[in-house]
């Protein structure tokens, strides 16, 4: 279908995973298994998503997997907010990791509008 890796999307998408490695990097070692892991997984995920629905076979199910690449990024960004909020990442690191968030957020979004521009409707189904 389409080749994810030319979609500025996806490129901003592994740039922030490696922002938020870096950032839980100084995370307590009791949070590791936790809230980081969960941090790390919801960050792999946007870009996973966006990667996934750009290789299937329609622009439908492209749009699918757009639209759990957003959820990804709500749930990273409330993530990362709820680390901060513990005191586990500082202000300083937290707010370009929400910013990028946002961005990728944005991203999102309007390839999502592009695509469903392309989605053809389903034919009616017959009544027999």
């Amino acid at each position: 279908m389409n080749n994810y890796r030319d979609l500025k999307v996806w490129q901003a998408a592994v740039n922030l995973v490696v922002e938020v490695y870096r950032a839980i990097e100084s995370m307590p070692i009791t949070e590791r298994f936790a809230l980081a892991d969960q941090i790390r997984r919801s960050s792999v995920s946007v870009a996973s998503n966006i990667a996934e629905g750009a290789g299937r076979n329609s622009q439908r199910e492209f749009h699918y997997f757009l639209s759990i690449a957003s959820g990804s990024a709500s749930e990273l960004s409330t993530q990362i907010e709820i680390a901060e909020k513990l005191n586990y990442i500082s202000h300083q690191v937290s707010e370009p990791l929400i910013e990028s968030i946002a961005e990728v957020h944005k991203m999102i979004y309007g390839l999502q509008a592009a695509v469903r521009r392309n989605i053809k409707p389903k034919p009616p189904r017959s009544k027999n």
